[in-house]
């Protein structure tokens, strides 16, 4: 019958053990298209492509110095160092609130010596007393029966997954902001390449018309003219040096040292710096696989979880001290047979009366995790956002550059024939002023345009969700 009993109570614990007062999660509805925008802003190709969340930077970056570039600055990025001490830091506030689902065992030993008169037989005399005492024990244990421990414990861990989570975000972050530093470097090499050369051509020009006005053969208004354009250039050749030279300096800063020549672009690569065979048409559900909406929806998990430990607050907390030891009036007889001692105190709180302090901690809760469900939902809609506004950036990028690339290649055809026509005495010089502006317009979008062109490849590997390996 005992034995009955025995098992009986051990069935009623364990199953108030497994009481979870929390929520059943589920993962929210997403609150976007099931798949990419449709348009004529969006590439049609269907064909095979990779996925940047699957695929590692140093797949997906293909420029050798590039990859450089972002290799030191993972190892010696600031900011990531910080969202590195964050994971830990969060780990180890994980171990210490897992730690409260066992007891703590704790040693102990004292030593009691007094003495107190004593009075016998009409005789005062001093009485001496020593107690010796070692034990073993747990005190205040919470035995969980309602799940309180163990959602707070479930807390804990989701907010160290988020932590995971942000520290993969600022990676790919990192890279991003790394590789578009890299390419905008390029940009304003190639902008102060093509600035140069058009100085010397203007300059030529310049002294051509010069030469013609010492003859009395041109006006002083086709001097200041020329003078204007290779003006322009040389202040265009000035602004470019200074953004190269600060372009560097952002490139030392996310590096966390200073760079070598070696890995730094001189002008704009010919070929590609990054895998171009992305895909046109991606299911929305990818975007989970973000690791600031991965954090996001272990924020989420967090917050139901907390739900739980509020709930389980309104009900009876049960604890446990215990200890296990040995008391002697010697030192010597402290471990010798029949010196043991052991006390159970098990105990019991209820609340009566709290003035709505729990009730307030359980609203509390619920708004939290309606405040985390609407940050999860924005998350999502926000990334959403993202990958259609790169996705219909890219669909339009080629068409762009083969439009630039032509009007460029026009401009600087008419700039010799209008410089060969100024110089046979076909033509005055006007025609040759329009066609040195158009030039250098024409240049200067060409660049503008294959930088952005770059960006947008780098931006698609950001808001996919990018590759950590």
């Amino acid at each position: 019958m005992r034995t009955i009993k025995a098992m009986s109570v051990a069935s009623l614990a364990l199953t108030l053990a497994a009481c979870d007062m929390a929520p059943k999660y589920a993962r929210p509805e997403l609150p976007v298209p099931q798949a990419s925008p449709q348009g004529p802003a969006y590439s049609a190709d269907s064909g095979a492509a990779i996925v940047p969340a699957d695929t590692a930077w140093r797949d997906f970056f293909t420029d050798p110095r590039l990859v450089r570039v972002i290799e030191t600055s993972l190892a010696n990025n600031r900011d990531l160092r910080i969202a590195v001490a964050n994971v830990e830091q969060a780990r180890a506030q994980y171990k210490v609130q897992r730690a409260d689902l066992l007891p703590t065992v704790g040693a102990t030993g004292t030593a009691t010596y007094s003495e107190q008169p004593l009075v016998q037989f009409g005789q005062s005399q001093r009485l001496n007393t020593d107690v010796y005492q070692a034990q073993v024990g747990i005190s205040a244990w919470e035995i969980d029966l309602f799940g309180r421990v163990r959602n707070l414990t479930k807390a804990a861990q989701e907010q160290y997954f988020a932590s995971v989570e942000n520290r993969n975000a600022a990676q790919t972050a990192l890279v991003a902001e790394v590789a578009t530093a890299w390419v905008t470097m390029a940009a304003d090499q190639e902008a102060l390449r093509i600035a140069r050369v058009l100085a010397t051509a203007f300059k030529e020009t310049l002294d051509l018309n010069q030469a013609r006005f010492d003859k009395g053969i041109a006006s002083e208004l086709d001097v200041r003219e020329a003078q204007t354009s290779y003006d322009q250039a040389r202040a265009a050749i000035a602004a470019a040096t200074t953004l190269v030279a600060q372009d560097q300096n952002a490139l030392n800063l996310l590096a966390g040292t200073t760079l070598g020549n070696e890995d730094l672009p001189s002008a704009l690569p010919d070929g590609p710096v990054t895998r171009e065979d992305l895909p046109a048409d991606l299911p929305s559900s990818l975007l989970l696989r973000r690791p600031d909406i991965a954090s996001a929806e272990h924020q989420l998990i967090a917050a139901n979880a907390n739900i739980g430990a509020a709930r389980a607050a309104f009900f009876p907390q049960l604890s446990l001290t215990a200890a296990f030891g040995t008391i002697s009036s010697g030192l010597s007889n402290l471990f010798k047979s029949g010196s043991d001692t052991w006390s159970v105190a098990p105990s019991a709180t209820l609340p009566i009366f709290d003035f709505g302090r729990n009730k307030g901690n359980l609203r509390y809760a619920k708004a939290t995790y309606d405040a985390m469900l609407a940050t999860y939902e924005k998350s999502v809609q926000t990334g959403f956002r993202e990958v259609a506004d790169a996705l219909a950036r890219r669909g339009t990028m080629t068409e762009q550059v083969e439009a630039q690339t032509s009007q460029r290649d026009a401009a600087r055809k008419a700039y010799e024939l209008s410089q060969a026509r100024f110089r046979a005495g076909v033509d005055g010089f006007l025609p040759t002023l329009v066609s040195q502006r158009s030039l250098s317009t024409a240049e200067q979008a060409l660049v503008t345009t294959r930088l952005a062109r770059l960006t947008n490849m780098v931006e698609l590997y950001r808001a996919m969700g990018g590759g950590l390996n």
